[in-house]
């Protein structure tokens, strides 16, 4: 049988698994009850099972059953596991128990989309010509996941550096519902945060003239950024800045002392991010100068852009056509201003990230609520197609390492 068709086989497990994990939501390194299920869905599969110190990690080692000689190749795919501080709306049999707390960026369907690769994966053991590393990640939101996990060797724990690796996210909008997409090259943004406390003198909101009003220079600071972006950066290698947080005053009649605003910093190269860094400050300090003030800043450095391999996004979507059939798999025309913690992944392996539509299919694509949003509403049905894929990525890309090193395929 096919990939596509035993991951069909097993689809109620893994919808079951799904939605277990989303009625019990936990947010960033440390996800006691998710490793525990994650565990408990790999019992019994040929894995070799190692768990985090410093976070609520699982990985798990497939070893080939492939002869030839030498290490063998290794193949990561990678889900991560982590939730949102998001309150869910929806009306769902299995909604979030935890208050406050929601997968609404679909992470409860990676796991359990790479749960089902073990799977089938381990049912075909023999046929693969080299390791699969499965990285089950927290922390993904915010949280330097995929970072800590490298840091404790998740990139070495078949024993041999991958020679590629493949991460997967569904979208609630936007894409078809089952229309995977991906890119060559960069795929998601960048995100810093810039963070600016403008230093006034209070006073008498009467008296304006006898006080350094840092509102009034916060928000010739704000405008002027976007000025600043819109006259320093191509718009062919886009830079988006928005202010998300300001914060001043306690009443109509007071002039505070301070003023304090953050924003999310967005970039596609080292050249774009290395300079809104330096012409923020430069904009804003120059401003509070104007006005006979100062500005205190920081610069909190994000997640890196996540850049695809050209010939591993190109593998990937060779992939899906000869796995599901053409129309199934479409090259994203841009990249998306999103940023994603794989790209630590992407920094040392090479691979590539794709996008799943999850949209149901009694809602648009184009007006259904976007990931993170507490409406958001992702359709089970992508669950085999999303396991499947994942396996025939490993198992296909061992393959062709093992035909490129000489060994037999």
């Amino acid at each position: 049988m096919s990939f596509t068709e035993t991951a069909q086989d097993m689809r109620d497990e893994i919808v079951q698994l799904r939605r277990s994990l989303h009625t019990t939501p936990e947010i960033g390194l440390h996800l006691p009850r998710t490793q525990e299920k994650v565990l408990a869905a790999l019992e019994g599969l040929p894995l070799e099972i190692t768990t985090g110190s410093a976070l609520s990690s699982v990985t798990a080692v497939l070893r080939g059953g492939r002869p030839g000689g030498g290490q063998a190749p290794a193949v990561l795919l990678r889900g991560d596991m982590d939730a949102l501080p998001v309150t869910e709306k929806n009306d769902l049999p299995f909604i979030s128990q935890e208050p406050g707390r929601m997968h609404a960026c679909g992470h409860d369907l990676h796991t359990a989309m790479l749960v089902g690769a073990a799977r089938l994966l381990s049912a075909r053991r023999d046929e693969l010509a080299g390791d699969v590393i499965f990285m089950f990640q927290p922390g993904e939101e915010g949280h330097d996941g995929a970072k800590h996990m490298i840091e404790e060797g998740v990139l070495d724990a078949a024993g041999s550096r991958p020679v590629a690796a493949y991460g997967m996210h569904v979208v609630s909008s936007v894409l078809p519902p089952k229309v995977f997409a991906s890119r060559p090259g960069p795929l998601m943004a960048a995100a810093d945060t810039f963070l600016v406390t403008v230093k006034g003198r209070g006073g008498h909101g009467s008296t304006p003239h006898l006080s350094l009003d840092p509102i009034q220079a916060a928000c010739e600071m704000v405008t002027s950024i976007q000025a600043m972006v819109t006259r320093t950066f191509n718009v062919f290698d886009p830079v988006v800045v928005t202010v998300g947080k300001f914060q001043a005053g306690s009443a109509d009649n007071i002039i505070p002392d301070e003023a304090h605003f953050e924003a999310t910093v967005r970039t596609f190269s080292k050249e774009n991010r290395a300079l809104a860094k330096r012409r923020l400050v430069e904009v804003v300090e120059g401003i509070a100068a104007a006005y006979g003030m100062t500005a205190e800043t920081s610069f909190g450095m994000g997640y890196p852009v996540t850049v695809n391999d050209p010939t591993e996004a190109e593998f990937a979507g060779t992939t899906a056509d000869e796995l599901f059939g053409p129309g199934r798999y479409a090259v994203a025309p841009n990249p998306i201003m999103g940023s994603e913690d794989f790209s630590y992944v992407l920094e040392n392996v090479p691979g590539a990230f794709i996008f799943l539509g999850a949209c149901p299919p009694d809602r648009d694509p184009a007006t259904a609520p976007y990931n993170h949003s507490p409406d958001a509403v992702f359709d089970d049905s992508v669950l085999p197609d999303g396991a499947a894929l994942y396996a025939a990525l490993a198992h296909a890309r061992l393959a062709r390492a093992a035909a490129t090193s000489g060994e037999p395929a």
